[in-house]
């Protein structure tokens, strides 16, 4: 069983994103029968095998064994992961279409720039022995007056970065920055 499963496909999130589906995977964290989830969730062996089947065609379930039981081949499910990751280019944006770099300052830039990083992080072997990242996350208050000061700066200091490490050799790391305006949470 993965850790997390990045869904990026519709057809994955369409299948997932049933309320009765989201129980049966539940019960899926452990390897079952659909006799057995259905008798833990009250529901009818047929209905549960309904889903279960759905689920392995989008493959969220995977069936790791089989048992005969009173003579009838049992399949035994599991859940292909612990938690489901649902790419946010899946809802998408109206007017969207790919961002020019003189659109980089605006928030589609930055939702794009963190589907690009939620994508990245998703793919990565987390079976490896070492994966060298950092996560920095801070505060900085900028008068109104200094605020394109503040952006030139981090740009500039970016930029020093990228011609400074952006030979072809060596290991291959991505750096994302992202710097917007803090909202109050409600």
């Amino acid at each position: 069983m993965r850790d997390v499963l990045y869904l990026d496909q519709i057809e994955q999130a369409e299948t997932l994103l049933k309320p009765q589906r989201i129980e049966v995977l539940r019960q899926l964290a452990e390897p079952r029968s659909c006799t057995e989830v259905a008798q833990r969730l009250d529901q009818t062996q047929q209905r549960v095998y309904y889903h279960v089947k759905r689920l392995v065609e989008a493959g969220l379930v995977t069936q790791v064994a089989e048992r005969k039981v009173r003579g009838i081949h049992e399949g035994v499910y599991q859940a292909s992961a612990r938690s489901y990751w649902l790419s946010p280019r899946l809802v998408g944006r109206i007017g969207g279409g790919l961002r020019r770099k003189q659109d980089e300052m605006s928030l589609g830039y930055l939702l794009d720039l963190m589907e690009e990083v939620q994508s990245d992080v998703a793919t990565l072997d987390r079976t490896a022995p070492e994966l060298p990242s950092i996560g920095v996350s801070g505060e900085i208050r900028v008068p109104v007056e200094r605020r394109q000061e503040f952006l030139d700066d981090l740009r500039g200091t970016l930029q020093d970065l990228f011609t400074r490490y952006g030979g072809a050799e060596g290991d291959a790391f991505k750096l994302a920055v992202a710097c917007y305006p803090k909202g109050e949470r409600p």
